[in-house]
């Protein structure tokens, strides 16, 4: 979408874009205008010929938002365990930056992920962007799925649920279930919104279920699943929408 052409004033009609955007083809993007399921800035758009700023218009297809045009990237990263959550490291760890090595961009990661812990983390060049999706007050939830010592039971999400409170202070779980319960050892999934330092790991322990693997597998709409362990993806623009939505971008 980077390399979209506009006209002198920097602008291109609103049913090309959407079909450059992989919306639909033209003449269902359209019947999607006529049907005044576009809105542009907040409102409906159902004049055919309307002509928009790609880079600076906020476009919503039924209700969903369209990510503006822009050179910036989002990736989606399954970090493996061992690898270090910053983009080069002194001590000659391998980083987050070595799984990045062959790209173009110069890259950064939203938030952290401990060393031994595996699963989704998000690689930008949008500063705006990282900085926001970081910040605990937009509360962008965090699903991870932890492998814990002992069997865990119902009473145990319940005690979740109800609130934590670390030597820093109290932990908000949104949602916890059980995967698998047994004698030696339990898997549970845990949502939270915010990322203390090894926040799930003290949250557990102080349970008194001690992790031994933690994975987070999903960040707001973005799931890991299909990604092995090192690859990466292009977030989808349904993804990347809902996010801008969620962090007020």
């Amino acid at each position: 979408m980077s390399e979209i052409q506009t006209d002198d004033d920097g602008l291109i009609r609103l049913q090309k874009l959407l079909a450059m955007s992989n919306v639909a083809s033209r003449r269902k993007c359209e019947e999607l205008m006529l049907d005044g399921k576009v809105e542009v800035d907040g409102e409906v758009v159902t004049r055919l010929g309307t002509k928009v700023d790609p880079r600076t218009a906020v476009i919503r297809v039924d209700g969903k938002r369209l990510p503006p045009v822009s050179e910036k990237v989002y990736l989606v990263l399954n970090k493996p365990r061992g690898v270090v959550s910053t983009m080069s490291d002194p001590e000659g760890r391998r980083s987050l930056g070595d799984l990045v090595a062959d790209r173009p961009e110069r890259l950064f990661h939203v938030g952290r992920l401990d060393t031994d812990t595996a699963g989704l983390i998000i690689l930008t060049n949008d500063g705006d962007f990282a900085q926001r999706l970081a910040h605990p007050s937009y509360e962008v939830d965090k699903t991870y799925v932890a492998e814990v010592e002992g069997e865990i039971y119902r009473r145990t999400l319940k005690q979740l649920l109800e609130g934590v409170t670390l030597d820093d202070g109290p932990v908000t779980v949104s949602k916890a279930r059980i995967i698998e319960a047994g004698k030696e050892k339990s898997i549970v999934e845990i949502v939270i919104h915010e990322g203390r330092n090894r926040i799930v790991r003290r949250l557990m322990d102080h349970i008194g279920y001690p992790v031994r693997r933690l994975t987070r597998t999903q960040l707001g709409p973005v799931v890991l699943r299909g990604l092995l362990s090192g690859e990466m993806r292009d977030l989808t623009l349904d993804e990347l929408g809902e996010l801008l939505d969620s962090t007020q971008l």
